[in-house]
């Protein structure tokens, strides 16, 4: 079967028991209105636009939250540091070899929707963990 010809998938929301009863609704809308606009904006993979992380998870690491690094190629990266990012895969062994931040391992995260390389993930052996995103493969959200 050729792609083209696959049949489209919907999602149906299926109605409460009595019609009259929007209370479902109600919850969702009354909870979208809680969280604020920060809350609801996500920093986006710039390759296919899967939210990766959110602008509140953002965290200084040795005292600045962005970094400039050359790996052992030559190739420059600028990251930004996050405490989480939901939106990552990972890949390969945690390793100490050429780390930025003294004391940390880290491994290759990607994009869990396409796949693209978009930095690290360094974790310590105290527990503590936190993600440098390469910045110009994200898509930061609009300050208004």
């Amino acid at each position: 079967m050729d792609c083209d010809d696959t049949p489209a998938v919907c999602l149906l929301r299926i109605p409460a028991d009595r019609p009259d009863d929007r209370s479902d609704t109600a919850v969702v809308e009354k909870q979208r209105d809680a969280q604020s606009p920060e809350e609801q904006a996500y920093i986006l993979c710039r390759q296919c636009r899967q939210a990766i992380t959110r602008p509140e998870e953002r965290i200084d690491v040795q005292g600045a939250h962005r970094h400039t690094f050359a790996n052992p190629h030559g190739l420059v990266f600028e990251i930004g540091c996050f405490k989480n990012a939901e939106g990552c895969g990972y890949a390969g062994a945690a390793t100490d070899e050429f780390t930025w931040f003294a004391g940390y391992l880290w491994r290759i995260c990607f994009c869990a929707a396409c796949l693209t390389h978009l930095g690290w993930v360094f974790s310590s052996p105290g527990g503590s963990a936190f993600h440098g995103l390469i910045l110009d493969r994200l898509i930061e959200p609009v300050s208004s």
